[in-house]
């Protein structure tokens, strides 16, 4: 179907992650019985035993970073992902740096010369050698470089009655990431036989449902001048847990909050709240001008009906059209008359 491949490792950090196999109970009645990773027979599993001081989230053990370095190069070898995931920083720097070049030059090698691969790692830094990630997390203003939200409709995996994430509330996510120049990379919960339960699919169709009408505002755009305007883009935010802002919503929006993308002259302007009287944006008045070109149009994707506006020097104002699509979120298009 044409979706990309892409893989996550956790290799990295599950030899110290594992030490404890090699431990014991303190108390109770198996007290000083050893646990399953003192067994040689389960060693390829546990990982073999680390010095005491080798106590960090990266084992600084040579013979564990160069098992990490043939396992991975092994994973490039054989199914050339896409894209490839740490689930730390970098590892074991110039090991971890070896890994890395393998990789682009195997991507380059499977595209006839051009460097299609995206690597991520969790550093919280952009950096020309990695597309910066953050899991749970978003930024708060556009940056120069691309980076990426990992998250999950839920949890990273399946319990019974976890709660999810609407489908709004990923559409809203989606449109946020998007106006500051990030990717979303989506967990979907799937059961243990690999299956998806019925109100997983139900999420998956809302969102498919909205894309179809409003995907030309997300593909193929590039952020704007501002990434948006409202009362969201001032309040105050919570921390992710591995760093940026969090990913769930803090607040809910108003119809007064906008998120922009932008395509050649037209500028998308996502209305976060389905609006009850007439709409007002102030980044397209004339007064900030970020454009200078004079407005063509204004539509609503997916509506026919032939909206009323004016740029007026402190906003745009439309008359609140007399037919609204489902959903939360709507996109105005506006273009702009071409120099």
């Amino acid at each position: 179907e044409g979706l990309r491949f892409g893989v996550s490792e956790h290799l990295a950090l599950s030899y110290n992650w594992f030490q404890s196999s090699h431990a014991a109970d303190k108390t109770g009645p198996l007290a000083g019985v050893l646990y399953d990773g003192n067994d040689t027979a389960y060693q390829d599993l546990y990982h073999r035993k680390a010095d005491i001081a080798d106590n960090g989230s990266l084992t600084t053990n040579h013979e564990n970073q160069l098992n990490w370095l043939n396992s991975i190069t092994e994973l490039i070898d054989n199914y050339h992902p896409d894209l490839l995931y740490s689930d730390s920083r970098l590892p074991f720097d110039s090991i971890g740096r070896r890994m890395l070049a393998h990789y682009y030059n195997d991507n380059l090698l499977q595209n006839g010369g051009i460097l299609d691969a995206v690597y991520n790692c969790k550093t919280g830094e952009t950096s020309p050698m990695w597309v910066l990630d953050i899991e749970r997390g978003l930024t708060d203003s556009i940056t120069p470089f691309p980076w990426q939200t990992d998250t999950s409709v839920g949890d990273w995996y399946y319990k019974t009655g976890q709660q999810y994430k609407s489908g709004e509330q990923i559409i809203e996510m989606l449109i946020d990431i998007v106006s500051k120049n990030g990717n979303l990379l989506l967990s979907v919960i799937q059961t243990p036989e690999g299956d998806m339960e019925q109100d997983m699919i139900a999420i998956l169709e809302d969102i498919a449902a909205w894309i179809s009408v409003n995907g030309e505002g997300i593909y193929g755009t590039r952020p704007w001048k501002v990434y948006g305007e409202g009362p969201s883009v001032n309040a105050a935010k919570e921390k992710g847990p591995f760093g940026g802002i969090s990913d769930v919503k803090q607040k809910p929006y108003t119809q007064t909050d906008f998120r922009f993308t932008k395509k050649a002259d037209t500028v998308y302007a996502f209305c976060m709240a389905k609006p009850d009287a007439d709409i007002n944006i102030v980044s397209l008045g004339k007064k900030l001008n970020y454009e200078a070109k004079k407005i063509s149009s204004v539509k609503i994707l997916g509506i026919k009906e032939k909206l009323k506006w004016k740029q007026e020097q402190d906003a745009l104002v439309i008359k609140k059209p007399a037919t609204m699509l489902k959903g939360q979120v709507i996109t105005f298009k506006i273009e702009f008359k071409r120099s």
